[in-house]
């Protein structure tokens, strides 16, 4: 009869030790905030694709995103605590630093921007020698532009026999189109398909790239203040992106469809699987390494373009820049 009471008793507690697990409330998930520096785009697919896998919710995070409207004002959010990770080109993080700005790149998917140079095919514009005596639309802080005089030294052209034509950023591509400029600057992971399924036009495209031009584009960087205090939050979330990276590889219409869900009034489905192609295509993955791990030589590269068009003055020690320590594998 003892025996047998004992057994009731710990069956009873074993019982209340389950109800009472079952019960207890979950440990609440980390918050990260990301900010884009610009609006929807393919480049942000791995992002989306993560939250949709539940790659974030495994490493118990929550994370909000959001739009940006330049780079400038998603750092200033950053610095002000009240943005985790900002998504941006990473040239404009060396610049950023440079000037003395609390941050630093935690990882960099494209170590050279996949930025083209089009032209209509009855000018074209094939090889950096073949933009001489041609006008292209120049705005401040855009990418394919504000390189271009490096671009073209680089490539044996002498810069003056180029001819600009400066404009509002949102006005280069109408006036392309309209044919009062004869090249402008894209984005392969963003307005380049757009614009060649609107217009239905095979226009020539110059991948500036093949051509030597290597400018960081699709990085993420955080703040000093989020490196101290943060750190395996942060590092939670880019293996999460590392993964979702690989997965977006293997399908890349899933990943596709997961921006376009969140996308308002996003273009069409192929549209946006060629940016988002164009994106995975220009990621680098080093072997041994995160997705995002970033080569000092790159940065040192980088620094030198920007001290070439006197963007900066003596750069600082590349470790000033950037940082791998989220990244290390566990």
């Amino acid at each position: 009869m003892i025996d047998i009471s004992r057994r009731k008793i710990f069956v009873t507690l074993a019982i209340l030790m389950v109800a009472a697990a079952i019960a207890r409330p979950a440990a609440a998930q980390d918050q990260v905030n990301v900010r884009f520096s610009w609006k929807f785009k393919g480049e942000y697919a791995p992002l989306y694709f993560a939250q949709e896998l539940g790659l974030f919710k495994k490493e118990n995070l929550n994370v909000r995103m959001g739009e940006g409207a330049g780079a400038p004002a998603a750092l200033g959010a950053l610095v002000q605590g009240q943005e985790d990770i900002v998504v941006l080109p990473g040239v404009f993080a060396l610049s950023a630093i440079q000037k003395g700005l609390p941050i630093k790149l935690v990882a960099m998917y494209h170590p050279k921007t996949p930025v083209a140079l089009i032209t209509y095919p009855d000018k074209p514009a094939r090889t950096p020698k073949d933009l001489e005596g041609m006008t292209v639309a120049d705005s401040v802080g855009e990418t394919g532009t504000t390189y271009l005089d490096a671009f073209l030294k680089l490539n044996g052209v002498d810069p003056a026999k180029v001819k600009r034509t400066q404009m509002n950023a949102q006005a280069r591509v109408p006036a392309f189109i309209q044919r009062q400029v004869d090249v402008v600057s894209v984005y392969q992971t963003n307005d380049l398909p757009i614009i060649m399924e609107k217009q239905g036009t095979k226009f020539v495209v110059m991948d500036m790239v093949q051509f030597g031009l290597s400018v960081p584009g699709l990085s993420m960087v955080t703040s000093d203040n989020n490196l101290a205090k943060r750190a395996d939050v942060l590092r939670r979330f880019l293996r999460a992106m590392s993964t979702a990276v690989a997965e977006a590889r293997k399908d890349p219409m899933a990943a596709t469809r997961a921006l376009r869900k969140e996308w308002p009034n996003a273009p069409s489905e192929h549209a946006v699987f060629e940016q988002v192609q164009a994106t995975l295509n220009a990621i680098v993955v080093q072997p041994d390494h995160e997705a995002g791990w970033i080569d000092e030589k790159t940065i040192t590269d980088a620094l030198q373009l920007l001290h070439s068009t006197g963007e900066i003055d003596q750069p600082k020690p590349p470790s000033a820049y950037f940082t791998n320590a989220l990244l290390m594998k566990q």
